[in-house]
């Protein structure tokens, strides 16, 4: 066999084969910077020049990959804010109230959850756009009757970002145990989705009059008054959801027992119904309270009248410090989120339904919401302590209306989450 040598046009072709062969070995054993993490360094809002409405401002050192607006009720409108990384330390909130309330940030696995809280008197459409001069994005929120937010805003259904931050928790809620079998466990997890208990809560009894109105009113006989009214609501109209009371009658029960009687029912929702009084008779108008750090005086001095106990006979306040509110809330954030969210619906029914006026949706450390493991609310109906409010609440009149607001704001949420469950189970 004759031996042929390779042609020199082979051989340089060879050569250059390898070499790039070669070439691509070591690039690729050197590492390639990664993109940069963008800065989100501050969100402001303002209200807009042209007098029409309001502006969030998302202020980003360099721009993001993309963005979601969805405004699922009149006072929510939540973004979502995507991008390889986005970094937050350091930002700069804007402050609380005003016609934008809240602005609330939650880290997810690949962006970044938005909640914009608006004022109950605001009625806008919300659209997002970036902005011409820097890498911002701008959230423009146009002034517009209620009836077309209110059209508008059927159309989504609100995010609960919390299942998104704790995926275990939705897992636990979702996994099939290996020993049942498909429609078994189908039905375990219909029914554990269900909405189909409540438990209502009357403020005070026995002992513990409460607060003390005009005329000798007492807060612990309006409070179980209305709540016996919600009660029957619930069943007349809701028939699959039980009820459950705390106490029946005038027994005194104590803090404590109250959340504890609601964690052994199982309870879906817990509603705690008050009445208020003010050493000024003038004062007047509901508040709906959810649990949290009390933002106000006022909030702070409601928080002690109802964290009042009885030991040994002699009244004590229970103060939760700022440290167990904050570990609640990280480990009860979808609660807490439901909670937001009911309380909202509530106030809407008061001022709305039940021509009420409305002190607003607050947060403080009660107890008996402490101890609730669910979506809990305190209710103050009114003050005892003005003429007027006294007649209309001592009145079975005034406690109708006051029952059947409370009864539709339990309704409407119990239609708004078995509907987000449902698209939950089908995805």
């Amino acid at each position: 066999m004759t031996f042929q040598p390779k042609s020199i046009s082979n051989m340089s072709g060879y050569v250059v084969f390898r070499f790039f062969a070669v070439l691509g070995l070591l690039l690729s054993l050197v590492s390639i910077p990664t993109q940069a993490q963008v800065q989100l360094e501050r969100i402001s809002k303002a209200e807009r020049s042209d007098g029409l409405g309001y502006v969030v401002r998302y202020h980003f050192d360099q721009p993001i990959d993309s963005f979601t607006v969805i405004q699922p009720a009149p006072d929510l409108i939540q973004m979502q804010l995507y991008a390889n990384s986005i970094d937050t330390s350091g930002i700069r909130m804007p402050s609380q109230g005003g016609k934008i309330q809240e602005v609330r940030l939650y880290k997810l696995e690949d962006s970044f959850g938005v909640d914009i809280y608006l004022d109950s008197d605001v009625y806008v459409l919300a659209r997002g756009y970036p902005d011409g001069s820097s890498d911002d994005i701008l959230l423009a929120m146009t002034k517009s009757s209620q009836y077309e937010v209110e059209v508008h805003t059927q159309q989504f259904l609100a995010k609960n970002w919390y299942l998104n931050i704790n995926p275990e928790d939705a897992l636990e809620i979702t996994s099939v145990p290996p020993a049942t079998s498909p429609d078994e466990s189908f039905n375990n997890l219909a029914d554990k989705l269900k909405f189909d208990t409540v438990i209502i809560d009357p403020g005070h009894g026995g002992k513990d009059p409460g607060a003390i109105g005009y005329r000798n009113t007492k807060e612990k006989d309006v409070a179980l008054s209305i709540s016996k009214k919600v009660g029957d609501y619930i069943q007349e109209y809701l028939p699959d959801v039980r009820v459950v009371y705390t106490r029946e009658d005038d027994t005194f029960i104590d803090l404590y027992d109250r959340g504890n009687i609601a964690n052994e029912n199982e309870g879906d929702l817990f509603i705690s119904i008050h009445a208020n009084a003010f050493k000024n008779s003038s004062v007047r108008g509901t508040e709906v309270f959810f649990l949290g750090l009390h933002r106000s005086e006022s909030s702070l001095e409601i928080m002690k009248k109802e964290n009042m106990i009885f030991n040994n006979g002699q009244r004590e306040v229970v103060e939760l410090t700022e440290e167990q509110l904050l570990i609640y809330e990280l480990a009860h954030s979808g609660y807490i989120a439901n909670s937001e969210r009911i309380a909202s619906m509530m106030d809407d029914q008061f001022v709305n339904r039940a021509n009420r006026k409305s002190r607003g949706v607050k947060q403080a450390g009660f107890v008996v919401l402490y101890e609730a493991s669910m979506p809990s609310l305190l209710i103050e109906v009114g003050f005892l302590s003005n003429p007027s409010e006294q007649r209309f609440l001592a009145s079975d009149y005034g406690q109708t209306i006051m029952a059947s607001a409370i009864f539709r704001s339990i309704r409407d949420y119990k239609v708004e989450y078995e509907r987000s469950q449902e698209i939950t189970s089908s995805n």
